[in-house]
Parts: C-alpha cells; structure tokens; sequence
C-alpha cells in the first residue's frame, strides 16, 4: 500500500462555484401564442467546505488548489438550474485555518465544518423581471461568481501528552514501549522527523494520547534545525513529559535548555503539569547521574528503560494521575480543547 509523508501545513487557494445563469424564454403552445415569459432562475453555485475527519491524520492528501461546481442554468417552463454541491476537503483534528497569518477557524471537533467560500447566487431568468409595467422582459443576468481566498492550513497534533527531548534521547523507544505507536527507531539524531501519536489503554478503557515531539536543538525557538514547524505541536499537549538521556553527563542540563527553547518559543509552556522521565537507565553511570538529578529538580523524577521496559508501569500511572487532574481542572464534558482521538 502506498504511504503518504506527513505533513503538516498546506497552503490552498479555494474557487467556489459560479451561479448558472438565468433563461430568458416565453411560454408558447397553440392558441396561447403570447404566454409569457417563463424563463427559470439558474442554480448557486457549490461552497467549499473543510471538515474535520478521524480517519485523516495528515494534510497530505489536501490539494493545491480546489475549484467548487457551478450552479446549472434556468431553463423554459419556468424550471429553475440545479444547485451545486458543496465541495469538502477532509482534515485531520486539530487542524488552523490561517487567512494571510490571522487565525479564521479552529478545528478541533470530529465533524466540524468550516464554510471557506460561498457559491455565488444564481441568475435571474426573465420569468422574476414580469411586472404590471413590464408585461414581456427580456431581461435575464448572468450568475455572480463564487468566493476566492487563498488560506493556509496547519495541524498541531491533538494529544494529552507530549514527549519533549532533545534527538536522541529515547523519545521514539519510550513511545513504543508505553503505547500501540510504532515510530521507527535508530541510534542517530533526527529519526523522527514526523510527529507520532500514540494511545495508551488503561483498564477501565480510558485512553490517553501521547504525541512524540520531534527532537528539539538549541536554538530551535529561532527555527533552528527542526526549530518551530515541530514546537508549535507541543502548543496543543495538556501536559508534558520532559525525556532526558541519563547516560550523558549532567542530564540537568538538558532540561534548562528544553526549558528554555519551549518558553522562548511560548511564554509559560512549561508551566503546565509536567513530569521528568529520565530514561536509558540501564546504560552505565545512569545510576548515579539520577541521584545528581534528583538535586538539581523539585519536581517528580521517573527512572525508566525504554529499552529494557524497567519502570514503565510507573510512568504509565503517572501519566494516568496527570490525565485525571487534567480533567478535574478543565472538566470532563466541556470537550472545547480536549484531544480526540
């Protein structure tokens, strides 16, 4: 089967549908040889219409350009055209509409629809022109054309939780090691370039999403490496879970940079709930380096292996506590920015 790259923006340029044009026509039949104008009205043209779909989680089958149908014309008889249908793209949840950098939608609902350009109305046939004064018009206008706006489109990826860490750090193994998500996996910087969600399923059947947040470099808040085409999907995450590599010397350093570059980028991003998982805890001198950790940090610390499993159950819980208080806080049915999966 074909694989498409995830992508993330689109920019689109949307031509809704012309009006059919009017008719201009006069009853006639034997022994009624001056019936009247009888000239329909033509059909509007089709909207083009963005909607939210679960089953799309990339913008990469969104076209360039769409072109929405035109209403047919009016016709004798008084028959009028037939109204375009709408023409709809299909998103994934979470997906911005931008007009010239300016928020106009937000899509966050399954099913959510968004109206980009109105067909333009129908014509008049003669038929609407009869009056006392004007007992046979020959008068019928042309349909108005649709709407044109040129709109961007960026996906921030509707997760619960999000893995923040510099490349390398595990962020993909842990991933895999926690949820039914398969990223691929490699010991070199940059593997993931594309953000993965993945759903951790509890017993009483909640589930939590967690998106894997492609490696951050410092300087990212300046565009740097992966820079802000992957910091803006941290923006969407409820809570974080900072993964440091604790096999390289002063781990703690690796958090106040990754602290840095997300408040740089957003004032006050890493205020929201967090936890620090410190991870690759079965390589040499991690031991005593989370000990070291452990000093530099008030908050709460999880040893874990994604390679090993050690200690996942434990960030699991965690994860679970966070989701719960998220809930508490926010409330269960508001469901105005919460995750869907």
């Amino acid at each position: 089967m074909a694989t498409r790259h995830f992508v993330d923006h689109r920019n689109v340029k949307l031509l809704a549908g012309a009006g059919g044009k009017g008719a201009c026509t006069f009853h006639s039949e034997p022994r009624k040889e001056w019936g009247g104008p009888d000239g329909g009205n033509g059909g509007d043209g089709g909207n083009i219409i963005i909607k939210v779909d679960l089953q799309v989680k990339s913008l990469a089958q969104v076209a360039p350009v769409y072109k929405g149908d035109n209403g047919d014309s009016g016709g004798s008889k008084n028959c009028y055209g037939r109204n375009a249908s709408s023409t709809y793209i299909a998103v994934p949840v979470g997906t911005v509409v931008k007009e010239q950098g300016k928020t106009v939608s937000d899509l966050s609902q399954h099913n959510q629809e968004y109206v980009a350009v109105f067909g333009g109305a129908g014509g008049k046939g003669n038929r609407f022109f009869l009056s006392n004064e004007n007992r046979a018009p020959m008068t019928a206008t042309l349909g108005e054309r649709g709407q044109e706006r040129v709109l961007q489109l960026e996906l921030r990826t509707m997760a619960h939780a999000g893995l923040v860490g510099f490349p390398n750090a595990g962020k993909s193994s842990l991933l895999r090691a926690i949820s039914n998500a398969r990223p691929a996996v490699a010991a070199y910087p940059f593997t993931t370039l594309n953000p993965h969600v993945g759903i951790v399923n509890y017993r009483d059947h909640e589930q939590v999403a967690v998106a894997d947040i492609p490696g951050i470099i410092c300087g990212a808040h300046l565009n740097r490496g992966l820079g802000i085409s992957f910091l803006r999907h941290i923006e969407r995450c409820r809570f974080l879970l900072f993964v440091l590599d604790l096999s390289s010397p002063e781990p703690w350093t690796q958090l106040q940079q990754l602290r840095y570059e997300l408040d740089q980028y957003e004032p006050g991003l890493t205020h929201r709930p967090h936890a620090i998982v410190a991870n690759k805890m079965d390589l040499p001198g991690a031991r005593g380096n989370l000990e070291a950790l452990r000093g530099h940090v008030a908050h709460r610390v999880i040893p874990v292996s994604a390679l090993t499993g050690q200690n996942t159950e434990e960030l699991i819980l965690h994860l679970r506590e966070l989701y719960d208080g998220y809930l508490q806080t926010h409330g269960q049915g508001s469901g105005q920015d919460m995750p869907t999966r």
